[in-house]
This record gives structure tokens, C-alpha cells and sequence, in this order.
């Protein structure tokens, strides 16, 4: 006949055991926090680990071989059951580990121990593991070594997962293979010209430019093709960079009458409205954006408890 709990893995999987062998161990993760120059650049690091080794001394038997016995206080369930009265005529049962097991379901003698582990079937191991940050990875990209998590007895080693964490860049941002910066111009460079220089992700020294006549706006954007981020497991291959472009405005009083004469001879008329005499003048005021909405001009009378405008209406006599 066929084992109850075998019949329920046919159909259900079993948890974390393999189809025919010992269960999968738990796998230990960890961010890695890289630089965005590490991504770009590739970069090899390496990391130290503190996991459970499999005893040397008794081979993960934990001391000598048949001294093992089941745990009298749990029964050899690993876990054993607490009542606690919470009210009247009211307990409330829970399982705890086996604290003379240790959950384990197991116990053994002091005397025939292993010296060693002292009965634990496993040891500390501090061990290096070398890292490749390989050029073009993403935000939570996994780096996974496989079987390198806790050994235990009787399963198998889980993995360690490492998981790539990108740190903000001054002056780059980026979204997927693309890469984003933005360039403050002067009103003079807007206008006339310019030409910068910036150090790329590898140390490159790039130098930008635009053509003779080609007016900047604020938020005008133009992109550089090949300059984006190396494509993961294609590193010749890059993505787009794009620059945003700020215009920094010459503050109010800069220019004085005879400057300004200057600058209306070469820039675009104004356009002057025809005034009758009958308008009515504003002075406009200068206002922090924030301020917007935030008035109180007395016009929360016409809402109702709930916040809904009231309409209001005239009732003939």
C-alpha cells in the first residue's frame, strides 16, 4: 500500500521536498547596494558569508553513530503543547519548539556527543564568495549561488541570493537602457549657443553642442544615441541618453534702459494692445505656486456639511 503522506505529495507537491529526494534547505537573501558606475562599468567584488557547515568531525551526525535516540519530552514531534487559561473556562492551546530538543525530535547523551559541534551537526564557516556585477543589470536583479546557503541534515542547501540594489546618481538617472541628465543653459547660450562638456559613466569626456541658430527652450530635450546604459548580456550595445534642458532667466533689474532698446532692436516686436482709455488696470503680484487654492475668500458658505455645493434657489410667493 502506498504511504498516506506519499499519496498527498502526489497531488499537492510536497512543500520544498524533491520528488524523490530530501527537502530543499531555506535560501538566504541579500541586497547589494551598487553604484550606478558599477552597473554601467562591470565590477567584481568580493563578499563574506556566515552559514552552517555540516560537521567535519561526525559527518553531521552530531556524535556517534546509533547514539541518537527520540526525545522522551516531545515524543520525538519536535514540538510540544502549552495550555494557557485566557478566561474563564477559556484555554488556549499553542505548540512550541521542545526546548530539551530543540526541535529537533532528537536527543542524545553529553557523553557521546560530538566535541566538535557538541551535538549541533553543524558548524560556523565563514566563506568568500566572488561577485560579478556584470555590465548593464538592473534594479532587484538577481545574482543567485546556487547551494550556498545553511547545509543542514538531511536537506539540501538553499541558495544565496544576492539582490542588486542601484544607488541615485548625481547627475544620471535611468530607466531601463536609458539614460537621463539635465543641463542648465543661460539665457545667452539659449539663444545664441553653447557647448558643454560632462564626464561620462566610464570617465569619458564628453562635449556637446548645438547648431548655429537652433534656439534652446526650457524643456527641450535632445538624445545622443549609443551613450545610454550597456544592454545586459549585450555590453556593446547601449541604450539612449537624453538631456533635459533648463534655461536660467537673467534676474529682474539686470538690464538697464539702454540695454534693453538693444535687446528689442534684435528680438521679436512686442505685441502692443490698442488701449481706449476705458480699461481697468491690475498691478500683477508675484505668488508662490503653493499659494494656489489654499485662499479663504468666504466661499465655503455655499457648501453643506458633507463638503457638496448647495444650489440656490428662489421660491415664489
Amino acid at each position: 500500500m502506498h504511504n498516506p503522506e506519499d499519496i498527498f505529495s502526489m497531488f499537492f507537491g510536497g512543500g520544498r521536498r524533491g520528488p524523490s529526494g530530501p527537502r530543499k534547505g531555506e535560501d538566504i537573501r541579500h541586497p547589494l547596494k551598487v553604484t550606478l558606475d558599477d552597473l554601467y562599468n562591470g565590477k567584481k567584488c568580493h563578499l563574506a558569508i556566515n552559514r552552517d557547515k555540516l560537521c567535519g568531525a561526525c559527518e553531521g551526525l552530531g556524535g556517534k553513530k546509533g547514539a541518537e535516540r527520540s526525545c522522551s519530552t516531545c515524543n520525538g514531534r519536535g514540538v510540544t503543547v502549552q495550555l494557557r487559561q485566557i478566561g474563564p473556562g477559556m484555554v488556549q492551546q499553542s505548540q512550541m519548539p521542545c526546548s530539551v530538543c530543540r526541535g529537533a525530535g532528537k536527543t542524545m547523551s553529553e557523553k557521546d556527543k560530538c566535541r566538535e559541534c557538541r551535538g549541533r551537526k553543524v558548524v560556523k564557516e565563514r566563506k568568500l564568495l566572488e561577485v560579478h556585477i556584470e555590465k548593464g543589470m538592473k534594479h532587484n536583479q538577481k545574482i543567485t549561488f546556487h547551494g550556498e546557503a545553511d547545509e543542514a541534515p538531511g536537506t539540501i542547501p538553499g541558495d544565496i541570493i544576492f539582490l542588486v540594489q542601484e544607488k541615485d546618481h548625481e547627475v544620471f538617472t535611468r530607466k531601463n537602457n536609458d539614460l537621463f541628465m539635465e543641463k542648465t543653459l543661460t539665457l545667452t547660450e539659449a539663444l545664441v549657443g553653447y557647448d558643454f562638456l560632462f564626464t561620462h559613466l566610464d570617465g569619458r569626456v564628453i562635449k556637446c553642442g548645438n547648431q548655429p541658430g537652433e534656439i534652446i527652450k526650457p524643456g527641450d530635450i535632445r538624445m545622443v544615441q549609443g551613450e545610454g546604459m550597456p544592454i545586459h548580456g549585450s555590453p556593446f550595445t547601449k541604450g539612449r541618453l537624453f538631456i533635459v534642458f533648463k534655461v536660467e532667466f537673467p534676474p529682474s533689474g539686470a538690464f538697464d534702459a539702454a540695454q534693453l532698446q538693444a535687446l528689442e532692436a534684435v528680438l521679436p516686436s512686442r505685441v502692443v494692445p490698442k488701449v481706449t482709455g476705458e480699461e481697468e488696470e491690475v498691478d500683477l503680484v508675484p505668488v508662490d505656486a503653493n499659494q494656489i487654492g489654499a485662499g479663504d475668500d468666504g466661499s465655503a458658505m455655499d457648501e453643506d456639511e458633507d463638503g457638496r455645493g448647495q444650489r440656490v434657489q428662489c421660491q415664489n410667493m
